[in-house]
């Protein structure tokens, strides 16, 4: 799970699924904003690492035979939390002199408790970070660097982990992506854009492409406008689309929130133009839900309901989606017609290590082992919460799974291509962030446009983010 935003204040399912992933996703998720995800020798490494009894391996990776006590602090829902707690189960199982105490903090109270807990100096050994908070634990030196581990250890085999992942954990105190590891990758959740097989067989409508670039927003507005139909009493039923994310609409057309250097940089016209073209699905082609809809009924419940015919999701909606009485697939994110190309949030959430905990080598096993051992990738995606870490696993048995998505390839393609990592990642603090949604909604509801709204609106976030982020 990935910290992630979908894009409308409005869009009170999305910002929720986000928060999850972000935690995602990002839970941005978000993950959310949202979602967030070693070679088949790495598990015989990692099994060889726990009987043997060489200097090397007691030096870097700690002695497996040693007796320890660690906390690992985590959120989650009934679902995960079983999940974690198999896999813990497991890990002193496969280690037993190895203690794991599980502690689950609900979402919305996660890092006020962690900071709560670093002042205290009773920090967790290994806990999830992701996003902003990431940053600013990386920044406050709460984190253990991991590169040491990782570049000496059996327990990991970098070439086998998705770059996107190992990268978003990289710090060097300025910029995301660069400079040594902090964490090791929850999930990597990808943000795909599912839709109702059934509503486009009804119509007579050919499917989105499951290929970057080749459906784009017009085609999108064509077939919306056909999949939107309204009941006896003229009041729309079936919206062709809804939760269109904002992330996607400005970057496919060449716009960002920063310049990734501490530049608000929304005032641009690639920007407004992919602003007004989400707002106007609403306002002008009526074919995605007003603000006052989403009120009434969110996108996500109406998705499930057979009444939207194009929606959001992440990996993680996969087992609510499973067992949908209709039948779905997934494409890749419509193109901007004016670049051609496409984009969307790829979410995350990391395991990360204290600086101050008693037992790093422990620490950072524990770590290892939920992010990127054979058996925990394979049992997480078999569940529907994620992509594996693991290239291998992923190009290999999770494509080949006999459950919906047909086009799991989409996911991968996010993942290795065109997904790219929440606004806040460029941030330590979201107060900014949180603004710009925020005031959004003038656009949302047509009382401003988006060309005036980016305008008037660029110097108060280049304020906020100068105040709590430089």
């Amino acid at each position: 799970m990935a910290t992630w935003k979908n894009g409308k204040v409005w869009m009170a399912a999305m910002l929720c699924l986000i928060i999850v992933l972000a935690g995602c996703s990002s839970n941005n998720g978000g993950s959310k904003e949202n979602t967030n995800n070693s070679k088949n020798n790495s598990n015989a490494a990692a099994e060889q690492d726990s009987t043997n009894t060489g200097a090397t391996n007691a030096a870097t990776d700690g002695g497996a035979d040693a007796k320890s006590s660690i906390e690992f602090m985590g959120w989650g829902g009934d679902t995960e939390k079983a999940v974690f707690q198999k896999l813990i189960d497991a890990y002193m199982k496969k280690y037993p002199n190895k203690k794991v105490k599980y502690t689950v903090v609900p979402s919305a109270e996660y890092y006020q408790k962690l900071d709560t807990l670093i002042a205290a100096k009773k920090t967790p050994d290994v806990f999830y970070a992701g996003g902003a908070n990431f940053n600013k634990l990386v920044a406050s030196g709460v984190l253990k660097n991991l590169q040491p581990m990782l570049d000496s250890s059996s327990l990991v085999d970098q070439t086998n982990v998705w770059p996107a992942g190992l990268d978003r954990y990289r710090f060097d105190g300025t910029t995301t992506g660069q400079g040594d590891i902090y964490g090791l990758p929850k999930d990597v959740g990808p943000w795909t854009f599912a839709y109702n097989k059934d509503l486009f067989d009804k119509a007579g409508l050919p499917y989105p492409s499951a290929k970057a670039g080749e459906y784009t927003w017009d085609d999108m507005i064509a077939d919306a406008k056909k999949l939107t139909v309204a009941n006896d009493r003229g009041k729309i039923d079936t919206f062709g689309v809804a939760g269109y994310s904002t992330e996607s609409a400005v970057w496919a057309n060449g716009g960002d929130w920063t310049d990734g250097k501490g530049t608000i940089t929304i005032d641009t016209p690639e920007f407004a133009q992919a602003m007004q073209f989400v707002a106007d699905l609403s306002l002008v082609n009526k074919v995605s839900p007003s603000p006052d809809d989403e009120k009434a009924q969110n996108g996500y419940a109406r998705f499930v309901a057979g009444k939207i015919a194009m929606f959001p999701m992440g990996p993680w909606d996969q087992p609510g989606f499973w067992d949908l009485p209709f039948n779905w697939d997934i494409a890749a994110w419509p193109a901007s017609p004016n670049t051609g190309k496409t984009a969307t949030w790829l979410g995350s959430l990391g395991f990360v290590v204290s600086d101050k905990t008693e037992f790093p080598d422990d620490a950072f096993r524990l770590a290892a082992y939920l992010s990127l051992d054979q058996e925990s990738q394979k049992q997480n995606y078999e569940l529907g919460q994620a992509v594996p870490n693991l290239i291998d696993m992923a190009k290999g048995e999770f494509l080949q799974m006999d459950k919906k998505p047909e086009n799991r390839q989409v996911f991968l393609d996010i993942i290795s291509d065109y997904g790219r990592p929440p606004i806040e990642n460029s941030s330590k603090n979201t107060k900014w962030l949180d603004t710009f949604w925020q005031d959004a909604s003038v656009v949302w509801n047509g009382k401003q446009s988006a060309a005036e709204f980016v305008k008037a609106e660029q110097p108060k976030l280049q304020k906020l983010y100068d105040e709590s982020n430089k």
